[in-house]
């Protein structure tokens, strides 16, 4: 018999920082079962890491105390949850029949020659990730678009081209 030397206990360091944490358990303290905070949980690690990493939602699922494949399955069934890293900006442009009737196509036609990407793809700046969402629930201002989580309806291409410069900030327009 060979000698065995003790393993040590894995050591993980949390990324979600203590503001997050707390946060989390705030949300935790508005229900009655951790579960039910399980999205705005998801919300906070996001949006501290920009997306959800494995390390975050192993995180979440600590302080939640919900298994860790519960909070994956959750995560990967949302759309507005992304599981690899995004853009400092994501644009997501609704496609549903009310938007398309009123021009997403031109819009996403758009923001394709704009930002140089298709959907699912991140400008190589990583600046912007472009998505299309089959609902943004803004029927009534259509088309429309969400940036981070800003909602601009009614589009045009100028108007596009505005929302674009003014979240890039830094007075370069978008594209040049």
């Amino acid at each position: 018999m060979g000698y065995n030397e003790p393993s040590l206990p894995m050591i993980r360091t949390r990324v979600l920082s203590p503001q997050s944490v707390d946060q989390i358990r705030a949300a935790m303290a508005r229900y009655p079962e951790s579960r039910s905070a399980l999205l705005p949980a998801l919300h906070v690690a996001q949006r501290q890491v920009g997306y959800l990493s494995v390390e975050a939602m192993e995180d979440v699922a600590e302080v939640t105390g919900l298994p860790l494949n519960e909070v994956a399955s959750v995560a990967s069934f949302y759309t507005m949850f992304s599981l690899r890293p995004v853009g400092r900006h994501v644009v997501r442009l609704c496609t549903n029949i009310s938007c398309l009737l009123c021009g997403s196509d031109e819009v996403l036609a758009h923001l394709r020659r704009r930002l140089g990407v298709g959907p699912g793809e991140t400008t190589p700046d990583g600046a912007f990730t472009l998505r299309v969402e089959e609902c943004l629930a803004a029927c009534d201002r259509a088309p429309a678009m969400l940036v981070n989580e800003e909602l601009h309806g009614r589009l045009t291409t100028q108007a596009v081209d505005t929302v674009l410069d003014r979240a890039r900030g830094d007075g370069q327009a978008v594209g040049d």
